[in-house]
């Protein structure tokens, strides 16, 4: 259902960004119900995408959240509307955007300079430490946040330097994730094993073998450059 195209029906107001609905495929004569999230009104009959599915205490089934073409929605976000309901309880919810936020950390000493590769106990390939926004965190105190979750470290994080990574990682799930280059004062590093199975220090040329996207490639690339122009 996630990325499904839907026609869409308004029957009820639940709130100034909720509305419940009707929904039906294109093509299709039979509707569903479902719950419109939207930050700017509602017509009574439009098309558009299904952001996310939710299960609620109580309700039968999962239950579509739709939303107008282009508006894009991340899960704190859904979570803060949704919790608007009345005597209804989100119980789960998957979503179509996915937003993280981490860092490339470094680690400068005289001799030379080290950045730090974690690999997650679910994944096979070195990048960097990151993780879900959470409602009401900004991005750098997201990432400052994971940061010290999944290594331990406190870090401070370097002005001027945030680059985006956009990719579909499963189906069609849309994940964008935020870089900040952040510098860590010791090399101390305690993981979350609950998150992280392994990490390694490395200088930047061999985190260019080490990393196999191109997304990381160009972050890498560009976090040497300003590491470069740093003060030591």
């Amino acid at each position: 259902m996630i990325a499904e195209n839907v026609k869409i029906s308004i029957f009820g107001n639940i709130s100034d960004n909720l509305y419940s609905a009707r929904v039906s495929t294109d093509g299709s004569a039979s509707t569903k119900s479902a719950y419109f999230v939207t930050r700017k009104g509602a017509d009574e009959y439009f098309d558009g995408i299904v952001v996310a599915v939710a299960e609620f205490e109580g309700l039968t089934g999962e239950r579509m959240i739709v939303a107008r073409y282009g508006d894009i929605y991340y899960e704190p976000e859904l979570r803060r509307i949704l919790s608007k309901l009345k005597n209804i309880k989100l119980k789960s919810i998957r979503c179509l955007y996915e937003k993280s936020c981490g860092a490339i950390i470094f680690y400068k000493t005289k001799q030379n300079t080290k950045i730090l590769l974690v690999k997650n106990n679910n994944g096979r390939y070195w990048s960097f430490p990151k993780g879900h926004i959470e409602e009401g965190e900004t991005e750098q105190e997201t990432a400052i946040r994971e940061i010290k979750e999944e290594t331990g470290l406190d870090v401070t994080i370097t002005p001027g330097f945030r680059e985006i990574s956009e990719y579909c990682p499963f189906g069609k799930i849309r994940k964008r994730v935020v870089f900040f280059l952040a510098r860590a004062f010791t090399d101390n590093v305690v993981i979350q094993e609950e998150e992280i199975d392994s990490y390694i220090w490395v200088d930047l040329q061999q985190a260019r073998k080490m990393c196999t996207y191109d997304n990381d490639l160009r972050i890498i690339e560009k976090a040497e450059l300003t590491i470069h122009l740093m003060k030591p």
